[in-house]
């Protein structure tokens, strides 16, 4: 029986195959659709403006050439740290300073780690970045997922990047005639690091120590970021240099600020000079060793048309049909966001650095291992994207979460660097399992479903592991009041305090966990899990008919005010977190007094402008009219939101993307359906922006989405029909579209249906 294999193992072999043949090109190009430059500049939309602040006004992406889930993105580099909340790349910046081999989590307000840097020089030798910077314009820009270009005004260079999953090729075209020089370094903030030149062999090697932030923030993760850096052209001198002290014909140097190293030689006016960068987690032999594989020789053409291919295949399982280019380019480009991380970890051989492991190793045999999990932001619409239209990568992901709670005892909140962090609330990695388990994606055995259960029923025996980040933060006090009272500080957390959010967010970890138990036939514990699903309501303040903070007495804080960040809200407000129960809507609209009370508030909400798009908590909301009988303003908030908090400008996110959370909503927006309890197999249905959609299932089935029509007038949904069946409630089932077929959407310019 032949092996099935995933559309990323697929990519993988054709970089492995001979790069000299290039793949035939797809018939569409879906790249010239692609404008990664979108979010790389502070926010212009109008929620972003008005509720964001600081890094949030920011997507906090960068122009990554890259492989889907790549191990290492490329970018133009305008910055030279690894500071928290700083990306590699900002449009405003008005220098470059080299071309980045990046492990960024793209759109978040984390760490760069293990990044190095390779920056051309023409004329006089200048290593250190803080002076090394070369002007640009942006009209010499061309930034795609497969290719980037710019002239660096400075040195008169031509600067090029291509990639591969773990390396890099990069081509430097020198304008003038004379002293030419290639300077590379790892990007450490601690003054460490180590580089090595070979001169025979043209290489520079070396390796950057990554450290942890939140729980053990500054603590050595127990592994680096390894890179070889390859030149075609022999060099004439080299040396290494440490700030400003250059060290001429000195081949290593460690731990020392701002270290790196050097290769000079001659140039002619108009000559190429090309680097190419392997790079690994486990040691820079397995970074050689991923850049023999994957970019054996140096056909920069073959590499970039390779590419290419690549993202078409991606970016082509979602076809959308629309004369409206500006509407083309930001949805392809969500696509293009959606697909960064979580990143491949493993070397083409199946090492990778054990999770948590202090310098040790693992190989994994079949898939990929995959690290940097933005659980908290992307278990909302990312991963339920993934288990549409990339099941198999998505498996693969679940399947390394897995192992990492098999390794250390604990599913890890947030895994990020390869470690334990307990960044954010909530217990999202098990929801994502869950939600893969209920979407038939993976299988659990009895192990893996008691991870779960561990995690929602115990707390570290050892105070140590609780600090250093496993289990779930307050628990304790979840289980005794049923919510977390306003009495607990929740001190050994990133995230402090914050009780209510976290009540509200176990939840709905809970209620995925009865869903588990129920299908797996574990009857006492789905009776268990779905009680404590309804913990939401015990956070409900009927006084104020909103989610407030709660007393150990029972009894409510009377500093409360909806409109304002509160203490007990993680990154919002009261009323923004009020509509955070997505496993029982209907619940919630009992809660608040029914269905008329219910709509009133949440008109109420979007009309003060208070719905803040920038931010995940919210996400779920313009799609609840549904809920509550009115799903025709649910197709009017959406389809406002995707006008007015997306565009074609750098400023075109309305805040942090958060690997690919915010344009993964903005894909099942444009196509009319979002999973707004992603543990359900079903959706809640807006209406689609397009005519004509075409969805390639990871399954091989085609789901044709026709709504003919449709227009910003003609935007309400007046009847729905999958295969020839009528849908009465605006839900659609997993299960059916994943089938495939048809599915036709009625529109009409008339808002005024009320579904009870």
């Amino acid at each position: 029986m032949l092996k099935k294999i995933s559309f990323i193992t697929l990519i993988q072999l054709l970089f492995l195959a001979a790069c000299q043949t290039s793949e035939k090109t797809p018939e569409k190009d879906f790249t010239q659709y692609v404008n990664p430059m979108i979010g790389t500049a502070p926010t212009t939309t109008e929620s972003g403006l008005k509720h964001g602040g600081g890094t949030e006004n920011n997507a906090m992406v960068q122009p990554s050439v890259t492989v889907p889930f790549a191990m290492t993105n490329w970018s133009p580099q305008t910055t030279n740290t690894e500071k928290k909340c700083v990306s590699a790349y900002y449009y405003n910046d008005t220098l470059i300073t080299g071309f980045r081999g990046s492990h960024w989590l793209s759109g978040s307000c984390t760490q760069e780690y293990g990044s190095m840097a390779v920056m051309p020089i023409s004329g006089e030798l200048v290593c250190d970045p803080a002076r090394r910077g070369s002007v640009y314009r942006h009209d010499t820009e061309i930034s795609g997922p497969h290719y980037y270009q710019v002239e660096l005004g400075s040195y008169q260079i031509i600067a090029e990047m291509t990639a591969t999953t773990r390396c890099g090729l990069l081509r430097f075209t020198f304008q003038n005639e004379g002293d030419g020089h290639m300077v590379v370094n790892p990007n450490s903030d601690e003054g460490e690091g180590f580089v090595q030149v070979i001169p025979e062999k043209n290489e520079i090697v070396g390796y950057n120590p990554v450290h942890r932030i939140y729980q053990g923030w500054g603590r050595p993760a127990g592994f680096s970021g390894y890179f070889v850096m390859k030149m075609e052209k022999a060099a004439d001198a080299y040396g290494v240099y440490t700030q400003d002290q250059v060290s001429g014909g000195t081949k290593e140097l460690k731990n020392q600020p701002d270290l790196g190293a050097y290769f000079s030689f001659k140039v002619k006016k108009g000559e190429q000079v090309k680097v190419k960068i392997g790079t690994s987690f486990v040691s820079i032999e397995q970074a050689r060793k991923n850049l023999d594989a994957e970019i054996p020789g140096f056909d920069f053409e073959s590499v970039q048309q390779n590419l290419k291919n690549a993202w078409n295949e991606t970016l082509s399982k979602i076809e959308v049909e629309t004369s409206d280019h500006d509407e083309l380019v930001k949805f392809y480009t969500a696509m293009y966001h959606s697909f960064q991380q979580p990143r491949i970890y493993n070397d083409v051989d199946g090492q990778y650095p054990r999770f948590d492991g202090n310098d040790q190793t693992d190989t994994i045999c079949d898939g990929n291992y995959y690290g940097d999990i933005s659980a908290w932001d992307t278990y909302r619409a990312l991963h339920p994207l993934y288990n549409l239209i990339a099941p198999d990568e998505n498996a693969d992901m679940v399947k390394s979460i897995l192992v990492m709670g098999k390794v250390r005892g604990w599913v890890p909140i947030f895994p990020q660097w390869n470690s334990y962090t307990a960044a954010m609330i909530g217990d999202h990695a098990v929801a994502i399992v869950g939600e893969a388990y209920m979407k038939d994606v993976i299988g659990l055995t009895e192990e893996e479903y008691g991870l779960m259960k561990h995690n929602a029923n115990e707390t570290p025996a050892a105070f140590e592991e609780y600090v250093d980040g496993k289990g779930r933060r307050a628990l304790q006090s979840y289980l005794k009041y049923g919510y977390i009272p306003l009495e607990d500080p929740v001190e050994e957390a990133f995230h402090k305090k914050e009780q209510v959010s976290r009540t509200l967010e176990y939840a709905y970890n809970d209620f995925t966990l009865a869903q588990v138990a129920k299908k797996m036939g574990k009857t006492a514990d789905y009776e268990h899990f779905a009680k404590r699903g309804q913990n939401y309501r015990n956070v409900f303040d009927k006084a104020v008919n909103n989610m407030n903070g709660r007393f150990a007495d029972g009894t409510f804080t009377k500093e409360f005010d909806r409109y304002k960040k509160m203490f007990y809200i993680t990154e919002g407000t009261p009323w923004q977190y009020n509509w955070y129960v997505p496993q029982d809507v209907e619940g919630l609209i009992e809660l608040m007094g029914g269905k008329e009370i219910f709509n009133r508030t949440l008109d109420d909400f979007f009309a003060e402008g208070q719905y803040w798009h920038g931010n995940e908590p919210g996400h779920q909301i313009p799609f609840m009219y549904v809920y509550s009988g009115q799903p025709w303003k649910s197709a009017k908030e959406v389809r406002n939101i995707l006008k007015t908090e997306y565009s074609t400008g750098p400023g075109g996110l309305s805040g942090n993307d958060d690997s690919g959370q915010m344009s993964a909503w903005y894909i099942f927006g444009a196509i009319g359906f979002y999973p707004v309890c992603p543990s359900l197999p079903e959706y809640a249905v807006s209406g689609p922006v397009f005519e004509k959609i075409t969805i390639r299932m990871g399954n091989g089935k085609k789901l044709r989405i026709l709504a003919p029509g449709n227009s910003d007038t003609n935007c309400y949904v007046k009847s729905i029909r999958l295969n020839g069946k009528q849908i009465e409630n605006f839900r659609l089932s997993h299960v059916d579209l994943i089938n495939g077929g048809t599915l036709e959407f009625e529109m009409s310019d008339d808002q005024n249906f009320n579904i009870q």
